[in-house]
């Protein structure tokens, strides 16, 4: 990606960010309200997540636990997940607050999505070429494993099915989005995710 493909990537998003922000305040507004009933806490979860060149950021989201407290891979049958928390995940309702974050420039539309400490900064190599990508909302391994939940839930030892197979794959498809970058197909990655 050049320095000219950034700025562009940048333009897209701040432009994305507001005009979402304006529209989508109420939306949020209502989602941070149930959230803020069913789990008896913050409507917001706020979470220390690896961004950019490695530098950790406060990730913003609509609370859909009751705890947050256990592994930090989530299965599509953690009892952690409250009956309304299923419904703003499988809408993607529960992302809506990272909009801040792509204003503040932590974040993008379409990347790698933003890891736990003990991933993204500790990659190697070639792979750590990830790291010039701010994370995104979506993106191509995201559309891939848009089920990941559920074949988590489906494995043994969902930890090391994740480190081990599901990982260095969306390591792999990020470094390929990275050399072959276009706004276009950003675009074609924001329109698959919101679709049902």
């Amino acid at each position: 990606m050049t320095d000219g493909e950034r700025l562009q990537k940048r333009a897209f998003d701040l432009a994305g960010a507001g005009l979402g922000l304006a529209v989508l305040w109420p939306v949020i507004a209502v989602c941070w309200a149930v959230a803020r009933r069913d789990t008896g806490a913050s409507g917001f979860f706020r979470q220390t997540r690896i961004g950019q060149f490695g530098q950790p950021f406060e990730v913003i989201k609509i609370r859909t636990m009751r705890s947050s407290d256990g592994p930090t891979i989530t299965t599509a049958d953690d009892p952690r997940i409250t009956p309304t928390g299923t419904f703003l995940r499988r809408w993607k309702l529960d992302e809506l607050p990272q909009l801040w974050n792509i204003l503040r420039g932590e974040m993008s539309f379409v990347g790698p999505r933003p890891d736990v400490p003990g991933y993204l900064d500790r990659l190697e190599g070639e792979a750590r070429r990830v790291m010039s990508l701010r994370p995104g909302i979506t993106g191509p391994a995201t559309l891939k494993y848009r089920d990941e939940e559920a074949l988590l839930a489906s494995q043994a030892d969902p930890v090391a099915f994740n480190d081990r197979t599901i990982w260095p794959d969306k390591v792999r498809i990020n470094l390929a989005y990275l050399d072959d970058w276009s706004l276009a197909e950003d675009i074609r990655y924001i329109v698959r995710t919101l679709r049902p």
